[in-house]
């Protein structure tokens, strides 16, 4: 058979690839599956929602727990907030029962106040409100009682005129309660604790019977670095041995050249012999030690210092050792330190030790923990004080110490002017003569002679004896509050040259601050004989 011509052939039908066939059934599948997730995620969402609700309601009703005054703050309808306001009438009531001798009602209101207090418990410990059956019985029975009073002629005006006198009364107590304490605590920090007085008997003992202790006294008197202004020279007066050594035992414990620490103590008669036995019998690192009384300051008299002269007067004397304080003083005003002329040696430096030109004061209560002979190197420029300002709080400024409603001190000082801390302080003694801060001290004294200017204390009149002749020094040098500020920083602290013990709360006492004692008992000689056998004893 013959074929045909190309143009009238019929086209080739062509089959498609297999692989095209895979792929759009791969395809079908994939878009099927996507299809059936899509309407299971709906029929989850719809059907798991309203199960999470329920939950979370039942979550948050199984913990919910009843807060008794916050139901009490924010329903006013609420039982026990019924039952707390007739609570509280009901115990007016009973004082003024009382004061009328009903006795009996007032027993019924007690009676049913227990009742109340107790259902109150009950709800709180159950965690659920109390129910109208469980307070509405009480609420009833103290209405009744309530309006029985007031049958009793126990009006609004009755009570409030009784209350208020309750009210008088309790403030008196709370005050007279405040000022005895107070007074306690300050009788307490003032008594030397028993085992320190034990060391101090055992040492005047040794000083009366070993010879050779006051030949060694003897010595230390004659030295000639006692006068030598090419040493550190430090002062301290105090009739605290313990304290005073500690003193001693920390500035020489923190310096290079203690050979080169020069410390002269005064005390007074009592404590003499004591303070010598200790520093001739223990060895402070080859500083040498002088110890002063001050009854041998005879030229310290009534004739020269109008202070001593205050000081001799019968009636101040017996303000504080005839216990004739009145209760609105200040229980601080009636230390017997402010009686004590050794509080007060610090005015006449000068004179104590006329040959020195430059010293550092301490006083009894501070721990040195730098090296203070720097000091000594400081440049005052020309004034005879150098301190530590302490006007960073508003109560430190002269306002806080003086009385300015008089005129002869608002006509001379600025009330504002910052305060400065007794207790490390450097002075240049031949500027202090050549200023003669010492009679100025005095003219201050005689403006104070009735106590119209300031009251009792060291740091009034040493305001007005130094002031424009004070240097301020980096507080770093000094940090104050150890005896009554619990929350002062660690870092102030440990930076610090020199922290104070000022306050109630002395270190070598039993009520003083725990976090601090460590920083002073560091230089007490816990090993000594006479401190075991006094503590163990």
């Amino acid at each position: 058979m013959r074929r045909r011509a190309a143009d009238y052939r019929r086209p080739v039908r062509r089959r498609l690839s297999v692989w095209i066939w895979v792929l759009l059934g791969l395809f079908c599948i994939a878009g099927f599956i996507l299809l059936v997730v899509l309407q299971n995620q709906e029929y989850e969402d719809r059907v798991e929602q309203p199960v999470l609700e329920r939950n979370a309601g039942t979550v948050q009703f199984t913990h919910r727990t009843l807060n008794v005054t916050e139901e009490i703050a924010n329903d006013a309808n609420s039982y026990a907030r019924q039952l707390l306001e007739q609570m509280t009438l009901a115990k007016a009531y009973i004082v003024i029962a009382k004061d009328h001798n009903n006795l009996h009602l007032a027993w019924e209101l007690s009676s049913k106040i227990r009742s109340c207090q107790f259902l109150l418990s009950k709800a709180a410990m159950r965690e659920d409100p109390m129910t109208q059956d469980e307070a509405e019985p009480l609420i009833r029975s103290l209405s009744t009682l309530i309006f029985k009073a007031q049958d009793a002629h126990y009006d609004i005006a009755t009570t409030i005129m009784t209350m208020k006198s309750h009210i008088q009364a309790l403030e008196e107590r709370t005050n007279a309660a405040t000022v005895q304490s107070t007074f306690f605590g300050q009788l307490a920090a003032e008594a030397l604790p028993k085992n320190l007085h034990c060391v101090n008997v055992k040492l005047l003992a040794d000083w009366l019977i070993k010879k050779t202790l006051q030949e060694v006294t003897d010595e230390i008197k004659s030295s000639p670095r006692l006068l030598d202004n090419n040493l550190y020279h430090f002062c301290l007066f105090s009739d605290n041995l313990m304290a005073v050594s500690a003193v001693v035992n920390s500035t020489v414990s923190n310096t290079d050249h203690p050979k080169q620490l020069v410390f002269h103590i005064v005390t007074n008669e009592a404590n003499y012999g004591a303070m010598q036995a200790w520093f001739v019998s223990n060895d402070f690192k080859g500083s040498i030690v002088e110890v002063q009384k001050v009854e041998d300051l005879t030229w310290l008299n009534a004739s020269y210092s109008p202070v001593v002269r205050k000081l001799t007067e019968a009636d101040l004397r017996a303000y504080y050792f005839e216990g004739s304080q009145e209760l609105n003083d200040e229980p601080k005003f009636g230390n017997p330190k402010y009686v004590s002329l050794l509080n007060h040696l610090r005015f006449y430096i000068p004179e104590i030790y006329p040959q020195l030109e430059k010293v550092v004061f301490l006083d009894d209560d501070v721990i040195i923990q730098k090296d203070l002979t720097p000091l000594f190197s400081l440049d005052l420029h020309g004034n005879v004080n150098g301190a530590v300002e302490t006007c960073l709080e508003a109560f430190h400024r002269f306002y806080k110490y003086l009385n300015f409603s008089n005129p002869v001190l608002s006509s001379k000082f600025d009330p504002q002017a910052c305060g400065w801390a007794f207790g490390l302080n450097v002075f240049d003694l031949v500027a202090w003569r050549k200023a003669n801060v010492t009679a100025t001290y005095h003219y201050w004294q005689e403006q104070n002679d009735d106590g119209s200017l300031w009251k009792l204390g060291t740091l009034p009149p040493g305001l007005l004896a130094f002031y424009g002749q004070t240097e301020p020094l980096d507080r770093r040098w000094h940090v104050l509050g150890l005896g009554y500020d619990v929350n002062i920083d660690n870092r102030l602290i440990e930076s610090a040259a020199v922290i104070h013990f000022n306050g109630n709360l002395k270190p070598w006492l039993k009520f003083g601050i725990g976090r601090y004692k460590p920083l002073w008992e560091r230089y007490v000689n816990q090993t000594h004989p006479y401190l075991l056998d006094c503590v163990t004893n």
